[in-house]
């Protein structure tokens, strides 16, 4: 029995990052041998173990046969003649398909090293063609080194792309799309995940919504960046550049949707594409079986972020709709969510990637103003039912009233925050 390193940890090593965890393949054992040596089996559907010391994964050395379309039709075949290269070649990437024995020899007999050196994402054999999760997991991994300059080598894109039309894609469960799309997102570059899987055509398969802002124009004076699609990958970059938790990158994602569905003879603008954008946030949102969290904060963030960005011109009444439209008097820790979310969208216009957003910090005042009224002051006035609530609104739009409004400003070549429509 040899056991072997696999997969990130050597990867990682070899880029000088930190390694968090370790991953074991175990070549010439049985499941019998492993559980008489201690290890404790956790695999469903093929053998794998926990080290009775460390808990690492120890995985039996197996290969693999696609027997129906998508990735759950494959059939495992794991024995101890089962070699580690054979092991290997079922992987995605060459530069996940590297091992070291015992004394940190490394194996790599499909050029991960090269790749590495290269900066290059390279599909190890034309096997990657059965696993269309693979697409998702090649879209992340480029958005996870994007920073140190990895590309898509030219052949793996091409494979994609006809794995694509050949309909794999579509096979794949919505449980299965959103555990990738959800750790893509987390990624330092999530913007390179959406372009990924953009030029594969994978992404108008599991993100229509999203696909379809590509092209759609925007009044240049606000959006000198370019179209829909772009303004939503400089959102994006925002989002994630600001540290963002993934149910706020979730919605910088959605945020604008509504912009696909403008009539043509309203573009470049695009008024009421808040509203418009509500439905499909939250269809797309229930076919991905995302979190309530994301959910909520996606439709909320689409319906809401012009206002947002119009808070300093609000009449006292319109910012305490917004308020009481986002449920922040039972909810309050919505609010930095949202505020986070709508920050992403004006830095994701072109001049304002490192723009103050003054219409933040006067919600967040307007907010503790709205939060200093008491209902309890009113019902000892001898006010009941609806009256109470009337007047505890009424004395949150005065102290609303008293604060300073901020001046608008912040973008580039002097042009208004945000889009009037």
């Amino acid at each position: 029995m040899q056991r072997y390193r696999v997969g990130g940890a050597v990867r990682d090593r070899l880029l000088g990052r930190s390694v968090d965890e370790v991953d074991w393949v175990v070549v010439g054992a049985t499941p019998e041998a492993m559980e008489a040596a201690g290890y404790r089996p956790v695999g469903r559907e093929f053998p794998v173990f926990l080290h009775p010391q460390t808990g690492e994964e120890h995985a039996l050395a197996r290969t693999e046969r696609k027997t129906a379309v998508g990735y759950h039709g494959f059939a495992f075949h794991a024995a101890p003649d089962v070699t580690l290269e054979q092991d290997l070649a079922r992987r995605d990437l060459t530069i996940n398909a590297m091992a070291e024995d015992a004394e940190g020899n490394l194996i790599d007999p499909f050029g991960g090293r090269a790749d590495l050196e290269a900066r290059r994402l390279r599909h190890v054999t034309e096997a990657f063609a059965e696993d269309p999760v693979r697409i998702l997991r090649l879209a992340r991994f480029a958005a996870r080194f994007a920073d140190a300059g990895f590309v898509v080598a030219e052949d793996t894109m091409a494979l994609c792309q006809r794995m694509v039309d050949a309909g794999e894609v579509d096979a794949l469960v919505p449980e299965r799309v959103w555990q990738e799309l959800a750790r893509g997102l987390m990624e330092p570059a999530p913007r390179r995940m959406i372009e990924v899987l953009r030029e594969a055509g994978a992404l108008a398969r599991v993100l229509p919504e999203v696909d379809a802002l590509f092209g759609v124009p925007q009044p240049p004076a606000y959006h000198p960046e370019g179209d829909a699609g772009t303004h939503t990958l400089k959102a994006l970059d925002a989002a994630a550049g600001n540290g963002a938790p993934l149910e706020v990158r979730f919605a910088v994602l959605f945020h604008d949707v509504g912009k696909a569905l403008t009539p043509a003879e309203e573009l470049p603008h695009h008024p009421g594409h808040e509203a418009a954008g509500v439905e499909p946030a939250r269809e797309a949102s229930e076919r991905l079986k995302a979190p309530r969290a994301c959910r909520d904060l996606a439709i909320l963030v689409t319906r809401w972020h012009m206002r947002a960005h119009r808070a300093p011109e609000l009449r006292p009444g319109a910012l305490v709709e917004l308020f009481e439209a986002l449920d922040l008097f039972r909810r309050p820790e919505r609010l930095e969510p949202f505020l986070q979310a709508c920050l992403a969208d004006y830095r994701g216009r072109a001049g304002n990637e490192v723009a103050d957003w003054p219409a933040g910090a006067f919600l967040r005042d307007a907010f503790e103003a709205c939060r200093g009224v008491s209902a309890r002051v009113f019902v000892e006035q001898g006010l009941r039912g609806p009256e109470v609530g009337e007047a505890v609104r009424e004395a949150r739009c005065r102290a609303v009233a008293q604060l300073p409004r901020p001046e608008r400003g912040g973008t580039a070549a002097g042009t208004p925050p945000a889009d009037p429509d």
